[in-house]
């Protein structure tokens, strides 16, 4: 069993930056693949980013390359987003997820947090 407890949410006027955490109960963290989804209201959750078990290797959605970072510290057991020049379509409550596979699907992820809300005003 895998507890994730997301934090760094808030309110930031475009083009600004939100660094959100993710922190894992237990000890097997580095087991698990991490992921972050979002999900705006009246849509669909969507993949923002991945990141492999050794944070070698990592996944981004098309709409937060290039903006967004994803890392983790298998130290303290947590995973990072780093989200810059953000942008009102960014809104949404922002989730982590664990998984024993990387990837952008959410029927992969075993275990998901409660989210954190992102409000990016214009």
């Amino acid at each position: 069993q895998v507890q994730l407890v997301e934090s760094g949410g808030g309110l930031v006027q475009a083009g600004g930056s939100l660094r959100l955490s993710c922190a894992a109960s237990g000890r097997t963290f580095s087991s698990y693949a991490m992921g972050w989804f979002r999900q705006a209201p009246g849509k669909e959750r969507e993949f923002v980013a991945a990141i492999n078990r050794s944070g070698g290797s990592t996944l981004y959605a098309d709409s937060v390359k290039g903006r967004f970072t994803i890392s983790r510290d298998n130290a303290k057991n947590t995973v990072y987003l780093q989200m810059n020049s953000l942008k009102p379509g960014d809104t949404a409550v922002y989730y982590c997820a664990a998984s024993r596979l990387t990837g952008s699907t959410p029927d992969l992820y075993d275990y998901w947090g409660r989210g954190t809300q992102v409000t990016v005003s214009s």
